[in-house]
């Protein structure tokens, strides 16, 4: 029922770009695990979040073959810029080659490395936005770095909070890190918080 409704709203939903589509359909020709790929219910969430708020800095924590990135992009202003963080070589030229093409090289800008060292880089207090979606056992650093980064009103998002609803009961590292990370989250009162039922979970945090 879960993957009907997700898809029924998928459908009447806004659909993706060309430039999206292009980068969807190579994704998942070509990776071993393409689903790691963001949907179109995450990444509309994500634009609609961005033209709300104007926010114009932002930072992705994770950017696979580029398709978030690319999504977030679109709906940035003309003054807008995404920093994005991969480990990944092999990603990063898939991205910045797809970033090219469409011609948003000039403001997606790629951090090829580890996310916990690149992340020690960037200015405190400096992002209207961070979306997280990289590797879950780091999830907890992520979060905790990403409201130091974060300007006051700003917004953090995380993917896949739910992990497949295992959360309810985890018994996985992953599991367990999304389901303690839940919990401080909930009881930070740097942010409000709203755990959304979209995709595998998104995680809404505003910092105060």
């Amino acid at each position: 029922m879960k993957n009907d409704i997700d898809q029924y709203c998928a459908q009447h939903s806004t659909g993706e770009s060309s430039a999206l589509k292009e980068i969807k359909e190579y994704t998942l020709k070509n990776e071993q695990a393409p689903a790691m790929i963001s949907g179109v219910l995450v990444t509309n969430t994500l634009k609609n979040i961005i033209k709300i708020s104007g926010a114009k800095n932002i930072l992705e924590i994770g950017m696979f073959t580029g398709y978030s990135a690319l999504a977030m992009a679109e709906a940035l202003p003309e003054d807008g810029k995404i920093d994005t963080c991969e480990l990944c070589p092999i990603h990063c030229n898939t991205a910045q080659k797809f970033f090219k093409k469409f011609n948003y090289e000039n403001i997606i800008n790629i951090h090829q490395g580890s996310a916990i060292d690149t992340l020690e880089s960037f200015k405190l207090n400096a992002y209207d936005m961070v979306f997280i979606d990289a590797d879950k056992t780091n999830y907890i650093h992520y979060y905790k770095k990403a409201m130091l980064l974060l300007k006051k009103g700003g917004i953090i998002i995380l993917d896949n909070m739910l992990w497949s609803g295992t959360v309810l009961n985890p018994e996985s590292i992953e599991s367990e890190t999304l389901n303690e990370l839940n919990h401080i989250i909930t009881n930070d009162n740097r942010n409000t918080n709203t755990l959304l039922p979209i995709r595998d979970g998104l995680m809404m945090c505003i910092k105060k």
